[in-house]
Formats: structure tokens, C-alpha cells, sequence
């Protein structure tokens, strides 16, 4: 005799589906909801803020949630608007920081600080958005921040800004800072000297100067110079300078330079042709961008408003330029030996770069006036 077995809905809703086998779930069960989030707000520290630190704290009101559950935060922090990850690294310095799973704060607003310094003098972007699960919020509104305005003199590389009344170099003679430009050049007998901790024996050095005006007086005065020690730069082997030349310049009012790589030699420089090719009336009021850079050639170019004005090279047909001891000018130190003029004076200088790489595009933004 066969037992009648009877299958109800109840039953099979409590683990059988009238076969014998497991139930499965209803297909009318909800999935779980997709949380609808909101973004966060930047609170701190205030838009275009001048900070004294390369660790920033950032801080935001937190978004808000309409499901239960855990909420974290994505921060962002670029040395460009578009907050493009491709952004070139720094040897020191970060440029650009993404962290995720910042906890969120508990007092209605959440913090994040970067654990890496972010590279001085630098305007600074950054946002923050809500994540919960795998749903994330609208980013926060962009705002901006300018990092501490400090310089450096490291193995391989030298950042002074000169904007903030202080120097990594030395000065001598008479000089004075000037708000908001940098630091100033009294006389051909004056300068800014750096020692580098180690030698440069490739690489570039660039400075923003303004104050270069035509028929200077001194016929060879030096913008910046580089030597292997702290006498006269004249007689150096490994003499290394651009010139705006002035009165009785041959011709006055030249573009010039001069580098030797050891030996006279191998000395590299513009022959009268390329000078005279070169003659430009510089305005004092505008500010111009020097730099010069050496290898198996040295090169100077000179950019105005982000126009190049000048730009000549020069391969030397050997040698190396190598000093040690490694010493770079802002201006030169030959003046008060009496052989050529030194430095020219009224010129002002801020945002000095010196190292085994080209200088960083978004290095001394923190110093434009936006």
C-alpha cells in the first residue's frame, strides 16, 4: 500500500518544490536596493589657501546615504585640473595622490592627510567623493590650495623660490627680497651663490628674471653662472654663464654664453654672427625665463610668456663638464675681480631650478598671480 503524499503551497515554500528537491527562492524577491548617494562637500582648507605644509589636511562634509551600511571616501589631489593620472612623478615630491577606503568620519565630516610630502611652491587641486559598496557619489566641487613655499638643495637637485624674504643659497653683497618678485641684484659686484652637494655633470638650470633692461653697463654682465668653486668665475675651467650683454658688448645688447668643459679647448660659445643675430631690447617690466642646460652641448633658451625668443646650442667637440666642487650663481662672482663685468644689476630672480632633470611644468605655480 502507497502512502498518499500531499505537496501545498506551504510546503513548498518551506523546502520542497513537490519533487523532492531543495526549494529555490521566489523570483519575485527584491534584490538588494542601490543606495542613492550625494556627494561630499569641501570644507577645508579654504579655496586658493597658502599653506605652510607639504602634508595637507583635507577635509569635507560628509554625503549622505539612503540605505544602511558601510561608507568610505576617495580623495584626489593632482598638480592639474583635469586630475590626469598620467601626470609625471617627482624624484621627491608627489604631484598627484588618489587614496581610497578613508573611513568616513564620524562627526559629520571626514579628513584625509597624504603620508608623502607634495611638492613645495605648487598650486594644488583636489576633490573627494562617497563610496558604499560598489556605488560611488558625483565627486565633490574642485577646490584649490597653494603647498608650502619652500626650497631645497638636495643630491641632484636645487628648487629655491626666493619669493618669501629667504634664500637655500648665500648672498653676497647687496641684494634685497622685493614683495611678491624675489630677490633683487644691486650691483656687478653682487650675487646669490648655491653649493651643491654634489656635482651636476648633465642636467638644467632655469630661473625666472626680470629687470633685464638694453645698454647695461658692463659689456659681458653674467644672468647666471656656474663654476667648480667660489673663485673668479674668469678663470675657471669649467666657467659656465648666459650673458645680456650691455654697452660695448660686441655687439651691445647681445644674447650670449660661454661654457668651458675643462679645458679652452673645449669652450663653447656663440661666434659674432649668432650674437649679432641675437640682439634684443629686453623689457625690465616683464619677466623672462632663462635656461640653460648641458650635456654633450650646452644650450640656452629664453622663453617670455611662453614664447621662445632664444634658443642656440653649441656641442663640444669633447671634454665634460664636471667640477667638483660644484658651485651655480645667480648672477656671477667675477665683478670684484675686475676682469669683465659680473652680474646685472637690477635684475631680479625667483623660481631657481637646478638639477639632473628638466624643471617640473607645474613647479612655482603657487607664485602666479591667478
Amino acid at each position: 500500500m502507497f502512502a498518499l503524499f500531499v505537496c501545498t503551497t506551504a510546503a513548498v515554500t518551506c523546502g520542497s518544490n513537490g519533487t523532492g528537491s531543495p526549494s529555490q527562492p521566489s523570483p519575485n524577491t527584491p534584490a538588494p536596493a542601490t543606495p542613492r548617494l550625494t556627494a561630499p562637500a569641501p570644507e577645508g582648507p579654504a579655496e586658493s589657501a597658502q599653506l605652510d605644509t607639504l602634508r595637507p589636511t583635507l577635509t569635507v562634509r560628509n554625503g549622505t546615504s539612503d540605505q544602511p551600511g558601510t561608507r568610505t571616501y576617495e580623495f584626489q589631489v593632482s598638480d592639474t585640473d583635469t586630475f590626469a593620472s598620467t601626470a609625471p612623478a617627482s624624484r621627491y615630491f608627489s604631484v598627484v595622490v588618489n587614496r581610497t577606503g578613508v573611513a568616513e568620519g564620524t562627526n559629520g565630516s571626514t579628513s584625509f592627510t597624504p603620508d608623502q610630502d607634495l611638492q613645495p611652491t605648487t598650486r594644488f587641486y583636489w576633490r573627494a567623493r562617497l563610496v558604499q559598496g560598489t556605488t560611488v557619489s558625483a565627486w565633490s566641487e574642485a577646490r584649490r590650495f597653494n603647498s608650502k613655499l619652500v626650497g631645497y638643495n638636495r643630491p641632484g637637485e636645487l628648487y629655491d623660490p626666493l619669493i618669501h624674504g629667504e634664500s637655500v643659497g648665500t648672498t653676497i653683497g647687496s641684494t634685497t627680497y622685493v614683495p611678491g618678485k624675489g630677490i633683487r641684484i644691486n650691483d656687478q659686484n653682487s650675487y646669490v651663490r648655491y653649493q651643491l652637494p654634489q656635482t651636476v655633470a648633465a642636467g638644467e638650470f632655469s630661473v625666472e628674471v626680470e629687470g633685464l633692461a638694453p645698454n647695461g653697463p658692463g659689456e659681458k654682465m653674467r644672468v647666471l653662472s656656474m663654476m667648480d668653486g667660489t673663485g673668479n668665475l674668469y678663470v675657471s675651467k669649467f666657467l659656465l654663464n648666459a650673458q645680456y650683454r650691455g654697452r660695448n658688448g660686441n655687439p651691445d645688447n647681445a644674447i650670449s654664453f660661454k661654457a668651458l668643459f675643462g679645458d679652452e679647448d673645449y669652450k663653447l660659445e656663440p661666434d659674432f654672427a649668432q650674437r649679432s643675430a641675437a640682439i634684443m631690447s629686453l623689457d625690465p617690466s616683464r619677466t623672462y625665463l632663462w635656461r640653460v642646460s648641458w650635456n654633450s652641448e650646452f644650450r640656452l633658451v629664453i622663453q617670455e610668456g611662453g614664447n621662445t625668443i632664444y634658443n642656440l646650442g653649441v656641442s663640444s667637440p669633447g671634454g665634460a663638464y664636471n667640477p667638483a666642487p660644484h658651485y651655480a650663481y645667480l648672477g656671477a662672482n667675477n665683478g670684484p675681480f675686475g676682469q669683465e663685468a659680473g652680474s646685472f644689476p637690477g635684475a631680479t630672480y625667483r623660481n631657481v631650478w637646478l638639477s639632473t632633470r628638466p624643471r617640473p611644468a607645474s613647479l612655482g605655480s603657487a607664485l602666479d598671480k591667478q
